[in-house]
């Protein structure tokens, strides 16, 4: 891979290239896809999706939209500072071609930014929710109906997939979706593969899928503009890594932060814990004056995302030759000198957090919702797909928003349809949809 076209300013449907030394520096090809994605509907539903605890009522706690913000500034202060290194490196990329450090943090805050914008309702729960009617309830009925591909996309329906079809997918006026450039998209996609073949490996791309058939057409011209290599397997944009790390950066320490101000991680075990991620860059006299616990949590928040800010950055330069190549196999932070505190902070939030009777109360509630919606809005689609929708099917339907396209051209479309329909809501209007509808 060569930074020349992996910072490539492309979008959808250009004809011409986009050259860096023509951009205009005050409206930045890389910054509009920021403010596109900041002003897209799918992002503003963030606001009431899962991050960790579903429905809480308690203003502190971090819904997608506040992490998807806060992974961002992350992210951009990666992208700039793994940028001014690059371009150390590589002079001709900025006295040549004109790229700039700012360039690279542009590029990491918008994919960042939308990292978490196809994730269904109700977090992780919500994909399991959805695999599970098709594997296990009556989506199963349409196997036999799709290829294994087509199937498994559904089966194994992936937030990240959804989030390249909701970035990249044609509308009718919107030819393109958000049309950002391709080099954004690049850093997007954590896994550059399809849900088939499963070829399980050790790398940190192979993890789970990228893109669903449906989106297979545009993720091709995608690699090719990007140069990104495709004989050795699923191969990652660079500045997927920072991206990465962002997002394991800020859930690493937010959650923990949200589990000490929920009173379910003690204040006093949880700052020894922060303490020991940070004690070589503690100031013990100023910590010692602050008297409130968001003081306390606010100063070793910054401090370890500081941190972990350097340590990725440090990993990432040293690394990026084999990043380059394809063959740097792990997360950044598997890395880190800190993982064996971060490892034991997110052990804690997995025991206090995540498996809490609360969470789980509430995300056996999420999984009914959209085990409920999904068994009418799928038959619905269908056999309006078919031309035999009855009388419900067209109620139903018809309180799908307008612009958002559910019949396709085909079953797999039409069913894939569906399901991102589902998936795009926020919790709140999945609950109050699933109880109008189902009872």
């Amino acid at each position: 891979m060569e930074w020349e076209s992996l910072l490539s300013l492309k979008r959808f449907g250009d004809n011409n290239k986009r050259l860096r030394v023509e951009q205009d520096d005050l409206r930045l090809g890389f910054e509009v896809d920021y403010d596109r994605i900041v002003f897209s509907n799918a992002f503003r539903s963030l606001q009431d999706k899962t991050q960790v605890i579903p429905f809480s009522k308690t203003d502190f706690v971090h819904t997608r939209l506040t992490h998807s913000l806060e992974v961002s500034v992350v992210g951009r202060s990666l992208g700039r500072i793994a940028g001014k290194a690059i371009l150390e490196k590589y002079p001709h990329l900025q006295a040549t071609l004109g790229y700039q450090p700012n360039d690279f943090g542009a590029i990491v805050a918008a994919a960042a930014l939308a990292h978490d914008i196809g994730n269904p309702p109700f977090g992780h729960s919500g994909e399991k929710a959805i695999g599970h009617f098709f594997t296990s309830g009556s989506g199963k009925a349409f196997k036999d109906s799709l290829t294994p591909i087509e199937y498994q996309d559904l089966c194994d329906f992936e937030g990240n997939a959804n989030g390249l079809k909701i970035l990249t997918e044609s509308q009718v006026g919107t030819p393109g979706g958000l049309r950002l450039s391709y080099a954004t998209l690049g850093a997007f996609i954590k896994y550059p593969k399809g849900s088939l073949p499963k070829k399980p490996s050790n790398h940190v791309a192979d993890k789970k899928y990228g893109f669903f058939q449906a989106q297979a057409p545009f993720f091709e011209d995608l690699i090719q503009e990007l140069a990104l290599p495709v004989e050795q397997g699923p191969i990652r944009h660079p500045l997927t890594y920072l991206v990465e790390a962002a997002d394991d950066i800020c859930y690493t320490i937010i959650d923990f932060e949200d589990g000490i101000n929920l009173g379910w991680i003690s204040e006093d075990f949880a700052l020894e814990y922060l303490i020991n991620l940070v004690r070589d860059k503690i100031d013990t006299k100023k910590y010692a004056q602050l008297v409130y616990k968001p003081q306390r949590l606010s100063y070793l928040r910054a401090l370890a995302i500081n941190s972990l800010i350097q340590d990725a950055i440090h990993i990432f330069i040293e690394n990026e030759a084999s990043i380059l190549k394809g063959t740097f196999e792990v997360s950044l932070l598997d890395k880190s000198k800190y993982k064996a505190q971060i490892e034991d902070i997110i052990n804690l939030s997995i025991k206090n957090i995540y498996q809490s009777r609360e969470v789980v109360q509430k995300e056996v509630v999420g999984h009914r919702a959209i085990s409920t919606l999904l068994e009418h809005y799928t038959n619905a689609a269908v056999r309006m797909f078919k031309g035999i929708p009855n009388s419900h099917d067209k109620l139903i339907l018809s309180l799908v928003d307008e612009g958002t396209s559910i019949q396709g051209n085909t079953l797999y479309e039409t069913l894939l349809n569906a399901t991102c329909y589902v998936a795009s809501l926020s919790d709140g209007k999945a609950l109050r949809m699933a109880q109008d509808i189902g009872g």
